[in-house]
C-alpha cells in the first residue's frame, strides 16, 4: 500500500491502523507509527488509536490515550462522537485521574452526549474507579428507566433495560470495592434484571473482602436462579467453599464444570485441587492434579502444599521432585508448601537443607512466609535458640505471625522462660490481639500458677481485649452448621448434648480420663471435665453421630488449634463409633481413624 500510494488513502489507512492496533496480532507501537504518518486521520482513526492505547496493560499507555485525545480536540477538522468517550473515560479510570475526568465528563455535556447508554455507563465507571461514589450515584439515579403505562414506552423500556445492566453492575462493583456491602447488596436486590455479571461481582466481592459465609450463600440464591454461573462464577467461589470445608458444594461446582464444558484450566484447576485438598479430600485433590493437561508452578505449588497440610510430608517432597523433573520452575510459594511440609513432619535437617538450597542455589530472597515455616520447624522440634536467633537475624522486620509460630512453639514444650520474653514482644507490637495473653495465659495454667493466670486475665479486661471463641463448622446434605464452645443455639441442641453424654460415657467406659490440664480456669476436676466435653469441634462431631448414617465419615473445621484433650478423645472416638474423622483446625489436617490421628501426635 506505500508503494502504491494507497495508504495515503484515508479509509485504507484507517483498515491498516485498525489491524495493527485491535487486531489478535496487534502491535500498538507499529499502529502508533502508522497513525502519526496519517495527514488528516478521520475520526475513526482517532477513535481506533486511543480505543488501542486505553485498553493495554503497559504503563503509560492509557496516559498517552489522554494526551492523544487533547491533540483530537485541538484538531478543528475532527470532532469526537459517542465511540470515542467509552475510551477516553476507561483511561481517566485506569490512571485515576479524576480532574481530568471531570473535564471529559463537560465535553460530554457540550457534545450533548450525556444521555447515551454506553458513554454513561463509562462515566459512571469513572467515578467508581476513583472513589467517587456520590457522584456516580447521582449519574446513575439521573438515568435510571422511569417506566410508563403506554406499550410503546414499556416495549422501548424493556429494550434498553437490557442495556442498563451494565450501569447497574458499574454501581454494584464500586460499592463492592469501597468495602461497603450493606449498599452493594441493597442496590443488587433492587436491580430489575441481573445477568451473571451481578452475581460474580458480588460473589467475588465477599470472598475477597473473608466474606465467605455471604459468597456461599449469594452462591446458593444464584444456583436457584435463571442466570447460570461460569467460569468467573466458580473461580470465585471456591475459595469461599474452601474455607468453610464445604465438600458437597465443591463437588457440585466440580460436576457443573465438566457437565457444561467449562474448561479446567490451570486457574480453575489450581482452585478446585485447593478446595479438595482444605476440605479434607486429599485423593480427590490429587485427581483432579493428575488430570489437568498442562500444570504450572501455581498448580504443583497447590496440591505440595495441599499434602503438607495433611501431613504427608514424603509425598509432597516426592512431587516437589516431579515438578523439577518435569522443567517447572519452582516458585518461592512452592518453598513454602516444601518448607510447610518439612514443618508438620519435624524434617529439621531436610527444612534447612531445601531453605539453603532456595537462597544460595535457586538464589530467591526468603520472604517473611519462608522465614514463618523455619522459626515453625525448628520450635516443634524444640530448637529455640535456633529458631530466635533466626527472627533477630533476618534482613526483614519480623511480623506479628513469626513471634507467634516461636510462642506457639513454647506453649507446646512448656518453655515458661522463653514464652514470657516471646509474649512481651507480641503484646507491644499488637497489643489488642488476644492470642499472646491467650497463650501465655495457657502456660501458666498447665503449670498450675494461677496467680500469674489471674494477673494475665486482669491486664485483658483491663485492656478490653476478648479471647476469639473456639467455632467449629460441619456440612451436612449441603448445608453448613456452625458451633462455639458451649454452644446450645442449634434447634437440636438438646439431641447433641444427649450424644455428648452418650460419648463422654462410652469414654469413660474404656478407660480414659479427659486432660484437665486444657482447662485454663481455678475449676473443680468435675467442672473441668464438663468445660472439655463442650468444646466447639466435639459438638460438632455430635451433631454428625446423630445425622449421618453409621461409618459415613465427619468432615469438620475449626478455627483455633485443636486441644490436646479434643485430639486425644477424637483418637478413641474414630474407634467407638468405627468412623473416620477429619478436623482442620488453624494449622493442619488431622485424619482419625481406628483410634490413630495421621499427625502421629506431631503437631
Amino acid at each position: 500500500m506505500i508503494k502504491t500510494a494507497q495508504i495515503h488513502d484515508p479509509l485504507a489507512a484507517a483498515e491498516v491502523l485498525r489491524y495493527c492496533a485491535l487486531s489478535n496480532n496487534r502491535d500498538i507501537h507499529y499502529a502508533r507509527k502508522v497513525f502519526d504518518q496519517m495527514h488528516q486521520p478521520n475520526c475513526f482513526s482517532w477513535n481506533t488509536i486511543i480505543r488501542a492505547l486505553a485498553e493495554s496493560n503497559d504503563d503509560g499507555k492509557p496516559l498517552s490515550a489522554l494526551l492523544l485525545f487533547f491533540q483530537m480536540v485541538c484538531d478543528a477538522s475532527v470532532e469526537p462522537n459517542q465511540f470515542t468517550f467509552p475510551s477516553v473515560l476507561k483511561a481517566c479510570a485506569q490512571t485515576s485521574r479524576l480532574k481530568e475526568g471531570m473535564q471529559v465528563h463537560g465535553l460530554v455535556v457540550k457534545y450533548g452526549l450525556d444521555s447515551d447508554e454506553f458513554v454513561v455507563s463509562n462515566l459512571v465507571r469513572m467515578y467508581v474507579m476513583c472513589g467517587v461514589m456520590k457522584d456516580a450515584h447521582l449519574l446513575f439515579i439521573r438515568n435510571l428507566i422511569e417506566f410508563d403505562e403506554g406499550d410503546e414506552v414499556v416495549r422501548n423500556n424493556k429494550k434498553k433495560e437490557e442495556g442498563n445492566v451494565v450501569l447497574w453492575n458499574v454501581m454494584v462493583d464500586g460499592y463492592v470495592r469501597l468495602g461497603e456491602f450493606g449498599g452493594a447488596r441493597e442496590l443488587f436486590d433492587s436491580m430489575p434484571q441481573r445477568s451473571v455479571v451481578s452475581w460474580n461481582v458480588m460473589i467475588s466481592g465477599y470472598a475477597q473482602n473473608g466474606l465467605f459465609k455471604e459468597a456461599i450463600e449469594m452462591f446458593r440464591e444464584m444456583q436457584m436462579g435463571d442466570v447460570c454461573p461460569n467460569y468467573v462464577t466458580l473461580v470465585s467461589v471456591l475459595p469461599a467453599i474452601s474455607r468453610f470445608g464445604a465438600l458437597e458444594l465443591g463437588k457440585w461446582v466440580h460436576l457443573y464444570a465438566e457437565k457444561n464444558g467449562i474448561e479446567i484450566d490451570n486457574v480453575l484447576g489450581s482452585a478446585l485441587v485447593d478446595m479438595y485438598s482444605k476440605c479434607g479430600s486429599i485423593e480427590k485433590a490429587l485427581q483432579v492434579f493428575e488430570r489437568l493437561p498442562r500444570k504450572n508452578a501455581i498448580t504443583w505449588s497447590t496440591i505440595i502444599g495441599g499434602l503438607a497440610m495433611h501431613g504427608r510430608a514424603n509425598d509432597a517432597l516426592d512431587y516437589f521432585s516431579r515438578m523439577e523433573r518435569s522443567g517447572v520452575t519452582p516458585s518461592d510459594v512452592t518453598y513454602i508448601g516444601v518448607l510447610s511440609a518439612c514443618s508438620h513432619a519435624g524434617l529439621v535437617e531436610e527444612g534447612r537443607s531445601f531453605f539453603s538450597h532456595m537462597v544460595r542455589a535457586v538464589g530467591f530472597e526468603p520472604r517473611i512466609e519462608h522465614y514463618g515455616c523455619m522459626v515453625d520447624l525448628l520450635g516443634r522440634a524444640g530448637h529455640f535458640e535456633e529458631a530466635e536467633e533466626l527472627i533477630l537475624n533476618m534482613p526483614i522486620k519480623p511480623d506479628d505471625v513469626i513471634w507467634k509460630a516461636l510462642l506457639g512453639a513454647c506453649k507446646i514444650h512448656g518453655n515458661i522462660e522463653m514464652g514470657r520474653r516471646v509474649a512481651k514482644v507480641l503484646m507491644d507490637m499488637v497489643p489488642h490481639d488476644s492470642g499472646s495473653y491467650v497463650a501465655l495465659s495457657n502456660m501458666y495454667a498447665s503449670s498450675g500458677n494461677w496467680e500469674a493466670v489471674a494477673g494475665v486475665r486482669l491486664m485483658m479486661k483491663d485492656m478490653d481485649i476478648r479471647k476469639d471463641p473456639g467455632c467449629s463448622w460441619i456440612e451436612l446434605d449441603g448445608e453448613i452448621h456452625e458451633f462455639l464452645v458451649d454452644d446450645d443455639s442449634h434447634s437440636r441442641a438438646k439431641e447433641i448434648h444427649s450424644m455428648l453424654d452418650e460419648i463422654a460415657n462410652q469414654l469413660r467406659l474404656i478407660g480414659y480420663r479427659p486432660d484437665t490440664s486444657q482447662v485454663l480456669l481455678n475449676l473443680d476436676e468435675e467442672e473441668k471435665e464438663s468445660a472439655l466435653q463442650y468444646h466447639s469441634e466435639k459438638i460438632a462431631v455430635a451433631f454428625g453421630l446423630i445425622c449421618t448414617s453409621p461409618h459415613t465419615p465427619l468432615w469438620i473445621v475449626k478455627n483455633l488449634r485443636i486441644c490436646e484433650d479434643c485430639h486425644s478423645s477424637m483418637k478413641l472416638i474414630s474407634k467407638i463409633y468405627k468412623r473416620k474423622i477429619i478436623i482442620r483446625d488453624r494449622k493442619r489436617f488431622h485424619h482419625f481413624e481406628h483410634g490413630s490421628c495421621s499427625c502421629k501426635d506431631y503437631w
